[in-house]
């Protein structure tokens, strides 16, 4: 078992990220990000990683930065979520049936973590799904969150190919759903809409 470790130091490039970034903006979180929500949900949503203004500065999960706008909202309106907006890590959100959490844990440069650390941080998703109810759904928002649930399960990345609303059976019988990422690009660029990822949304939660 690996439990998530807030002090861990296994990944040199991104440690060091972190320690310039504390130097720039010390009042940031700048530590690995814990996952967020219900202990006992029926649906784990799995990102990529922190964002640098966003969960490396509050400590949350998509909180404090747009990438998280359409999501809370999203969560909101399907009543899975007590509040439309989450802003910083103690603004008394609550997740209902939902856990969310990333599959790096650290921030990494230019948001993209690199396969080592995807690989390192892969022992503490394993743990997660192994803590979910029998009948906890998982919902991948982009290609590597994807590619990361199926390493978690010991699965080939060309086993299941990543598409938006594409539903994948997985070895213990969990059902894995995919999502374009939430993030700013998607959505302005039109790549992700409101409604298709309200809709993808609503298929993840059953």
């Amino acid at each position: 078992m690996a439990s998530f470790n807030p002090h861990c130091q296994s990944c040199p490039r991104l440690v060091g990220f972190l320690d310039q970034i504390k130097t720039e903006k010390p009042d940031y979180f700048n530590a690995p990000v814990d996952a967020f929500g219900d202990t006992e949900p029926k649906l784990l949503i799995i990102g990529l990683a922190p964002g640098k203004h966003g969960a490396n500065r509050t400590g949350r999960p998509f909180t404090g930065d747009a990438s998280g706008h359409l999501l809370y909202k999203s969560l909101f309106g399907l009543g899975l979520a007590s509040k439309a907006e989450s802003r910083h890590r103690d603004d008394e959100l609550v997740l209902k049936g939902v856990r969310i959490t990333n599959a790096v844990k650290c921030l990494p440069p230019q948001n993209k973590p690199d396969t080592s650390e995807i690989k390192n941080c892969n022992k503490y998703l394993i743990d997660e799904i192994k803590m979910l109810p029998e009948e906890c759904r998982l919902l991948a928002l982009g290609k590597l969150a994807h590619e990361a649930i199926l390493r978690a399960y010991g699965l080939k990345l060309s086993s299941r190919k990543f598409s938006h609303g594409s539903e994948h059976k997985l070895p213990d019988g969990r059902i894995l759903i995919d999502s374009f990422h939430c993030s700013r690009y998607n959505t302005q660029t039109r790549r992700l809409t409101e409604d298709m990822f309200q809709k993808v949304l609503l298929q993840a939660a059953g």
